[in-house]
């Protein structure tokens, strides 16, 4: 079948998203709708400041999130958000990787059903 020679490339994985702590990042933000504070997402992600900052540089740079900072109680506030393409395109990323499960379990199930299957 010509639709099936790249099957599972899986083109969708945005390499972006795709790193284990932006992953996290994009999926906190989405808890979050109105955002979170840095400190707070520094926190939930189990990241250092710097390595928060880092991230976010990526993913701001990609448009993905927005960095708001500001002064609140006359001390320095940093906000973090998730722009409206950085939803949808977290999204579009989710939907390729329920692909990747369904796959995955298909082809467990079909290893298991032919383990089955083998004579002893």
């Amino acid at each position: 079948m010509a639709h099936d020679k790249a099957r599972f490339a899986y083109d969708g994985l945005d390499r972006t998203i795709h790193e284990k702590a932006r992953l996290g990042i994009l999926t906190s933000l989405m808890a979050h709708p109105r955002g979170l504070a840095f400190n707070d997402l520094a926190g939930l992600c189990s990241l250092t400041n710097g390595n928060l900052s880092r991230h976010l540089l990526v993913l701001g740079e990609a448009g993905l999130v927005s960095v708001d900072k500001s002064y609140k109680n006359n001390r320095p506030h940093t906000q973090v958000l998730l722009t409206e393409a950085g939803r949808q395109r977290f999204l579009d990323y989710l939907s390729v990787l329920e692909q990747v499960l369904k796959d995955a379990e298909h082809a467990a199930g079909t290893a298991d059903s032919a383990a089955r299957l083998k004579p002893v």
